[in-house]
């Protein structure tokens, strides 16, 4: 799955977050490194959102944009 994020230049580096995902963010020194921490960041917060939701019904619906 892809999720869109945006990154933020700053004096110290870059931070990077993921609007889809509220709350999920991550840093890196350079706009590599806060890429590669922002994939390790959205797969622990996919991982606790389907642990959270454990034995939840779950469905899939389309939504047009």
């Amino acid at each position: 799955m892809k999720y869109g994020v945006v990154l933020h230049k700053s004096e110290e580096g870059y931070s990077v977050s993921c609007p889809g995902l509220p709350g999920c963010w991550s840093e890196g020194d350079t706009e590599q490194e806060a890429l590669d921490n922002i994939r390790d960041a959205i797969k622990e917060y996919v991982a606790a959102v389907k642990e959270m939701s454990a034995g939840s019904e779950y469905r899939e619906v389309d939504v047009a944009v």
